[in-house]
């Protein structure tokens, strides 16, 4: 007895299989500008927030990069972080220090580059308007001059690098022992369910679908947010 057996549609169905994982992973590969824009601004948000948190905690290490009295308020950061995704995929953040416009106390003119030369520790020489006096609080005293005061640190050695020392420290501890776990998309990545989910589709519809899904899946991972 001889028997024929089609294997029409089953080559079919194992060609459509074959190019729907072939699309899924060109969709990923494909997706994975648009997954690292969007994991950019993901990381951005995220840094502010921990910067933020992290002056509220300690300020004397991050108060300079704030407006006088407010350290840790959002409204008044005096940094800008910045990121931009190379050729290569690759996220590179930046950031600025802008000037204060604000007053402390006992002071009529906003000390502009605070941020700036806190940060740095750079010392400087406070002069006396023309004909006028300093006046500052000397260890509860309150004392008059004409004479210029030199600021070594003006800071302190608590602000000095403080800022750079809180970008160091996101990046190399909080990012991947925290963010990762916190964000979601250490189990994103781990969970494939929408390429499962979709392979009965995908043995019939073959490499246009396998492409749409695994874009999508790629670019889901990067607007995981806090």
């Amino acid at each position: 007895m001889i028997i024929d057996f089609k294997t029409d549609n089953l080559v079919n169905s194992l060609n459509n299989i074959a190019k729907y994982s072939i699309g899924f992973l060109e969709g990923v590969d494909a997706g994975k500008a648009k997954f690292m824009d969007n994991l950019g601004a993901t990381v951005l948000e995220s840094l502010k927030n921990f910067i933020d948190s992290n002056a509220r905690v300690s300020p004397e290490t991050l108060h300079h990069v704030y407006e006088w009295y407010e350290t840790g308020s959002p409204q008044a950061r005096l940094f800008d972080l910045e990121y931009i995704v190379n050729n290569n995929s690759l996220i590179s953040f930046s950031y600025t220090l802008s000037q204060s416009n604000s007053l402390s106390k006992g002071s009529t003119t906003p000390f502009y580059n605070k941020a700036t030369i806190m940060e740095n520790g750079s010392p400087i020489t406070i002069k006396p308007k023309k004909g006028g006096v300093l006046s500052f609080n000397d260890n509860g005293e309150q004392v008059f001059t004409k004479k210029p005061i030199f600021v070594e640190n003006p800071g302190g050695p608590a602000t000095e690098g403080g800022f750079e020392n809180t970008l160091k420290d996101f990046f190399d501890n909080y990012f991947s022992q925290s963010f990762l776990i916190s964000s979601g998309l250490g189990e994103h990545f781990k969970d494939v369910r929408t390429y499962k989910q979709n392979f009965a589709s995908g043995s019939k519809q073959g490499k246009p679908l396998g492409f749409k899904i695994g874009y999508e899946w790629i670019s889901k991972g990067g607007r995981i947010e806090e």
